[in-house]
């Protein structure tokens, strides 16, 4: 019997893969210059134009295959900037650094930071970093890092609390291990799988704030490539019959963020596996140090 999630999931893997290779390649491939308007203005869908043309002339299917690279490019370094801060925030909030008392005060502050940002609706809260630091493309990035940086966060802190309650935390103190080593080494480690897992699915929607961002027009400057901005430029002539503008950027866009946020469960479940097959493996590493110490200490 066919396994439709496992069909579904190998498609959207293969259509990730596919707007990888357009995001590199995507530029040299199309037919027109994206950025350099044509002399058919709002022409319907044809041979010549297969996704119609736009009220500046631009060819759409050349502006919507280009805009792959300007998309992923934004969600790419986002998602990359948003892992590295969420993970110093997440150790710093999760993890006990022997009871530290002023580890402890600064953890709860952090703490308190990522409950503020997390009160705010992502997209108002994008407006208002782009408004801050002006529009263009590194400033897009910083606001989509920035507000994607919670919930990287908070899974590490959730999950460098179980690491503690385990076990494996006292375990490696009571053999002389340092608070650095027993992180760096063992702690951390163990605790990045739901993370890293977790960040391949926060690409789709990257990508979806930042398409998002621009139709509201607050996203890259033109005349660069981008999906929010074709659609929205498109949509004042959706009433008058020139729907092709919107609807074919759109549903590439919608079809690019459902496959990334599949393949990214997929990533996701497959570490999943991984993750509790090495628990179980330190699980017992943990019990055997536990052993060893528990005999040490008999015999002094």
């Amino acid at each position: 019997m066919i396994d439709v999630n496992k069909v579904g999931r190998r498609l959207a893997m293969l259509v990730g893969g596919l707007s990888l290779l357009l995001a590199v390649a995507g530029p040299w491939i199309t037919p027109y210059d994206p950025e350099r308007p044509t002399a058919d203005v709002l022409m319907s869908p044809s041979a010549s134009h297969p996704m119609g043309t736009d009220a500046s002339g631009l060819d759409v299917f050349s502006v919507t295959v280009a805009a792959y690279r300007t998309d992923l490019l934004i969600a790419l370094a986002a998602v990359v900037l948003s892992l590295v801060v969420g993970i110093v925030l997440g150790v710093l909030a999760g993890y006990s650094f022997g009871g530290s008392r002023a580890f402890g005060i600064l953890g709860k502050a952090v703490d308190r930071l990522l409950d503020l940002v997390q009160s705010i609706p992502v997209v108002i809260l994008g407006l208002a970093l782009v408004a801050t630091f002006g529009r263009g493309m590194p400033s897009v990035i910083a606001a989509v890092a920035f507000v994607n940086v919670p919930v990287f966060a908070r899974l590490l802190r959730s999950s460098l609390k179980s690491a503690e309650r385990g076990g494996l935390v006292q375990a490696c103190r009571s053999v002389g291990l340092s608070e650095r080593a027993t992180l760096l080494r063992h702690v951390l480690p163990n605790s990045l799988d739901s993370t890293l897992a977790n960040a391949s699915v926060a690409l789709g929607g990257a990508i979806l704030l930042t398409a998002a961002l621009s139709f509201l027009g607050a996203g890259v400057r033109p005349p660069t490539p981008e999906w929010g901005a074709l659609i929205s430029g498109g949509a004042n002539y959706v009433p008058t019959g020139q729907w092709w503008i919107s609807v074919f950027p759109g549903l590439v866009l919608s079809l690019t963020v459902v496959c990334f946020a599949l393949a990214g469960e997929s990533v996701r479940d497959r570490l999943s596996g991984a993750s509790g097959r090495k628990r179980s493996a330190d699980a017992g590493q943990t019990d055997a140090a536990q052993t060893d110490t528990d005999t040490v200490m008999r015999l002094a």
